[in-house]
C-alpha cells in the first residue's frame, strides 16, 4: 500500500531539530578546546623563548654591607613576546655553592586582559620591571649564584621558566672589619715640681714705718718662721726667692706716701732677711724683690666693696669718676660722715708690708718612684702610682701598679678603669668590664668609663649599646671619635667612617677609605700604620691591587699576605674581589 512509504513530516521535524542542537553543542565544545589549546600553547611558547627575556641585577657581584645585601633587578620583554591573558610570578633565587636555595620575595607582572593590579607587559610593544631588595647577609651567599625563576600562568594553566642566572655573590670586604676599640686610660696629675707659696702680712700704725714687737710676734708670722724653718732643712724643697709689696693708705700727701711704703718695704726685707740670714742663696742677685705701692687705691677700693660703710656707693662712684689722686681725696674728705668711718675701719688695713715666699716642693724622680714601689709602695701617692706606671711598658708591672693604686686609694676611680684597660689589651673582657663598672660605681657619669663600658660592648659585638655608650661619651677624646668610626663603618656608613676615623693609620681607617671608594688614600693608609706588616693588611692591599686593576700590587701582596697567614689562601679562593683573576693561573699558583 502506498500510504505506507509516505514519511512522517512531524518525526523529521522533530530529528532535524535535535540534531541543530547537537551541532551547536559540539561547535560550543570545539571551539572551549581550541581556546583551551592555545592558551596551552601560548605558555609553551614563552617558556620555550625565553630566552628573549632581558635580565639586569645591579650590581653585578653582589656586595656586603653593614650586616645586608641590597640589589635591584631590572627585567625587559620584547615586543610581541608577553601574551595578553598571563601572569608570570618571578621569584630571585640566591643558591649557595652547597646546593642550598634561599627564595626571595616575588614580583608580578601580566599581560593586557589579566584583570589584576600588576605590572602590565604590552603583547605588541613588550615592557619592563623593576625590582629591588635588602637582605640579612648569611654565610650561603659568600659564594653563590642569583637565579631568576618563572611561573607563567593562564586561568588553571601554568609553566614553570628554566631557571635563569644573573649573578654572582657577594663581595664579603665589608665584614673585615676589626673590633679594635681603643679603651682611654685615665691620666695622673703627677708634677714633680710643685710651686708653694707662704704669706704673711705686717701692719704699720700711721704714718710710721718701724716693726712693732707685737707683729713678730701673732700667729701668721710664727707660722712663716716655722716655714722657713723647715723649709731651709727640706732637701725636697727650694726656696725660689721673697717678694716684699708695701703699701701706704691713699691719705695724706703723696710725696710722704711715697717714702713711707719704701721704708716699710725695707723694714719688712729686714725681718724676713733675719730670718733666712743662714740661707746661701739670699745672697743671690734678685732673691729679694722689694716693690712699693705709694697710694694703695686699688686696696682701698676692694675694701669699700667688701664694707657696710653708708653710702659707700657714693665713694665707690667718685673713685670712677676721678683719677687724680688729689682729687679723689679730696671729693671723699667732702662726704665728712663717710670719711671718718673710712678713717676708723678702712686705711689702717692700706698700711701694711705683704710678705710672701716662692718655694718649689720637688717630687720624686722616675728612679726613685720604680725604687719606692719595690720597697715601700705604700709611701706612693696615688698620682705617683698612676704615674709611676706609665714609667714602663711590661703590662704586668703596670698591673702591679694598677692594683696598689686599688689597694690603696680604692675611692679613686682611676685605678680600677686603666686596670680593666689592660685587661681588654689582654683580651679579659669579663674582667675589663667588672673593673670598669666599679669605677663607674664611684664616679657615675664619667665619660672616660663610659668609653670604656662602649668598647666592651662593642667588642662582645653589640654595636647598638656600643654605639649609646661613645656618644654618651663625647669629649673623653679622640679614641671615642675613633670608636664611633667602627660603628659607622659596620652600618655601612663610610663617609662618616673615614671622618671619624681622621687622621688614624689603621687597619679600619684604610678599609673605611677603600669601601668610600678612595683606594689611594687606603693605601697610603696602611703605609703609615704601625702594624702595616700584619697578613690582614697585605691582605686589604692585594684588594685595592684587584679593585685597581694593579695585578703586581695584588699578586706581590697575595703572596705576602699567605705567607703570614697560609689560612688566607682558603679565603682567597671563594672571595669575589678577585672573581676575574679565579681562572689566571699566576693567582691559582699563589693560593696552592
Amino acid at each position: 500500500m502506498i500510504y505506507n512509504f509516505v514519511p512522517n513530516l512531524s518525526a523529521f521535524k522533530l530529528n532535524y531539530i535535535h540534531m541543530k542542537k547537537n551541532s551547536f553543542f559540539y561547535a560550543v565544545l570545539l571551539l572551549a578546546s581550541v581556546v583551551a589549546f592555545n592558551a596551552c600553547t601560548g605558555l609553551k611558547k614563552m617558556k620555550k623563548n625565553q630566552g628573549v627575556i632581558k635580565y639586569t641585577l645591579t650590581p653585578q657581584i653582589l656586595e656586603m654591607h653593614g650586616d645586608s645585601v641590597a640589589f635591584s633587578i631590572n627585567g625587559k620583554f620584547p615586543e610581541k613576546y608577553y601574551r595578553k591573558k598571563v601572569t608570570c610570578e618571578i621569584t630571585p633565587v640566591i643558591k649557595s655553592s652547597n646546593g642550598n636555595e634561599i627564595p626571595l620575595k616575588s614580583v608580578k607582572v601580566q599581560g593586557e586582559k589579566v584583570q589584576d593590579n600588576n605590572t602590565v607587559i604590552s603583547f605588541l610593544n613588550g615592557g619592563g620591571f623593576n625590582y629591588s631588595n635588602k637582605i640579612a647577609y648569611t654565610p650561603d651567599m659568600r659564594v653563590c649564584d642569583v637565579l631568576i625563576k618563572v611561573k607563567a600562568s593562564a586561568k588553571k594553566k601554568s609553566v614553570d621558566f628554566e631557571p635563569v642566572n644573573i649573578g654572582k655573590g657577594t663581595i664579603t670586604t665589608a665584614g673585615l672589619a676589626e673590633k679594635d676599640a681603643k679603651p682611654i686610660f685615665a691620666k695622673d696629675n703627677f708634677v714633680r715640681i710643685i710651686p708653694e707659696e707662704k704669706v704673711a702680712t705686717i701692719m704699720y700704725l700711721i704714718n710710721q714705718y718701724n716693726v712693732r714687737p707685737q707683729e713678730l710676734t701673732k700667729q701668721e708670722m710664727k707660722e712663716l718662721k716655722n716655714y722657713l724653718q723647715a723649709t731651709v732643712k727640706n732637701p725636697r724643697k727650694n726656696i725660689k726667692g721673697v717678694n716684699i709689696s708695701s703699701y701706704a693708705s691713699p691719705d695724706g700727701p703723696e710725696d710722704l706716701n711715697d717714702k713711707l711704703s719704701k721704708n716699710r718695704g725695707t723694714s719688712a726685707n729686714n725681718v724676713i732677711k733675719e730670718q733666712l740670714k743662714k740661707f746661701e742663696k739670699t745672697n743671690q742677685p734678685g732673691f729679694f724683690n722689694i716693690k712699693s705701692t705709694p697710694e694703695d687705691w686699688e686696696g682701698f677700693q676692694q675694701l669699700m666693696q667688701q664694707s657696710d660703710i653708708p653710702d659707700k656707693d657714693l665713694v665707690l662712684r667718685v673713685l670712677s669718676m676721678y683719677s687724680d689722686p688729689v682729687q679723689r681725696e679730696k671729693e671723699i674728705k667732702n662726704i665728712s660722715k663717710v670719711y671718718l668711718q673710712i678713717a676708723d675701719k678702712i686705711l689702717p688695713k692700706l698700711r701694711r708690708a705683704k710678705l710672701k715666699v716662692s718655694v718649689d716642693s720637688i717630687g720624686r724622680s722616675d728612679e726613685e718612684i720604680n725604687t719606692t714601689f719595690d720597697t715601700k709602695p705604700q709611701a706612693l701617692t696615688i698620682e705617683e702610682l698612676l704615674y709611676g706606671a706609665t714609667l714602663t711598658k711590661d703590662i704586668n708591672r703596670q698591673q702591679k701598679f694598677y692594683q696598689a693604686a686599688i689597694n690603696q686609694y680604692a675611692s679613686d676611680w682611676r685605678g680600677f678603669n686603666n686596670l680593666g684597660c689592660l685587661y681588654v689589651l689582654q683580651g679579659n673582657l669579663s674582667e675589663a668590664k667588672n673593673n670598669f663598672e666599679k669605677a663607674k660605681s664611684i664616679n657615675p657619669g664619667n665619660n672616660v668609663v663610659l668609653n670604656n663600658l662602649g668598647v666592651i660592648a662593642l667588642r662582645e659585638g653589640d654595636f647598638v649599646k656600643a654605639e649609646e655608650y661613645f656618644k654618651s661619651a663625647s669629649g673623653a677624646g679622640n679614641e671615642v671619635n675613633y670608636n664611633l668610626g667602627i660603628c659607622a663603618l659596620k652600618k655601612g656608613d663610610y663617609n662618616t667612617a673615614v671622618s671619624r676615623f681622621g687622621s688614624y693609620c689603621t687597619f679600619n681607617a684604610a678599609l673605611a677609605k677603600l669601601l668610600n671608594g678612595n683606594p689611594d688614600g687606603a693605601s697610603k693608609t696602611i703605609d703609615c700604620a704601625e702594624d702595616k706588616e700584619r697578613d690582614i693588611m697585605y691582605y686589604l692591599k692585594a684588594i685595592i691591587g684587584a679593585r685597581q686593576g694593579n695585578t703586581d700590587l695584588m699578586y706581590n701582596s697575595l703572596r705576602a699576605a699567605i705567607s703570614k697567614n697560609p689560612a688566607l689562601s682558603q679565603e682567597a679562593k671563594t672571595d669575589m674581589e678577585f672573581f676575574k683573576y679565579f681562572n689566571d693561573e699566576t693567582f691559582k699558583s699563589i693560593l696552592r
